[in-house]
């Protein structure tokens, strides 16, 4: 059955990707991106729902930075519904700042996100899988570290009964439809099309019976 329900509050958290140029001096603002089409498309599907959307991506972060920032950006919001999309900077710091995270550091550290939401929230976790559509040749170099992290956060939703979203494969698949720079022109950061195709993915994902 759906996992949206009347009244919840629904907390987006990760990267630049859910950032997508919030207004931080507005709490409220969901910013351009997938964030504010999933609330649209929610919206519409259930309009007496009263759904409240809060969006606390913060672009840039990686998992140690969720963690450091946990506490106050996530537990103490006390959402009803948590989504998940961290790790692309988990594996782009290692090409472009020779600063790379273990695989087994990334696994460890979002094990610990998980494991505060479901002891201390008990709430329905959403994770989305860290993507990229290989845009520039020398990102092909990053897929050996990113597959990695994509097959930890397959395992820990399994593991902690999240639905889940196959972003990864879901550009992947777009891709084939048209280029990929109308999907991420960077091959990081999603266009309004991208966006949106996200935001499609993730309404269906956790309103599928």
């Amino acid at each position: 059955m759906s996992w949206i329900q009347p009244h919840m509050t629904i907390l987006f958290q990760g990267d630049s990707v859910t950032d997508n140029c919030r207004d931080y001096g507005n709490p409220n603002d969901l910013g351009p991106g997938y964030a504010k089409f999933v609330a649209e498309l929610l919206n519409q599907k259930y309009p007496d729902y009263q759904l409240r959307f809060l969006n606390r991506g913060v672009s840039g972060n990686r998992t140690d930075h969720l963690l450091a920032r946990w506490e106050e950006d996530c537990i103490s919001l006390r959402p009803d519904f948590l989504s998940i999309l961290i790790g692309i900077n988990d594996t782009w710091r290692r090409f472009d700042q020779n600063d790379p995270t273990p695989t087994e550091v990334y696994e460890a550290r979002y094990r610990n996100l998980l494991t505060q939401v479901r002891d201390r929230l008990h709430i329905p976790v959403m994770v989305m899988e860290p993507f990229l559509l290989e845009t520039r040749l020398d990102q092909r170099l990053w897929r050996e570290d990113l597959d990695a992290k994509i097959d930890v956060a397959r395992r820990l939703a399994r593991e902690f009964g999240c639905r889940y979203v196959p972003l990864d494969g879901l550009m992947a698949a777009e891709a084939c439809r048209r280029p990929m720079e109308e999907l991420c022109a960077d091959g990081v950061h999603p266009t309004e099309a991208g966006a949106r195709l996200i935001a499609r993915a993730w309404v269906d994902t956790a309103c599928r019976d």
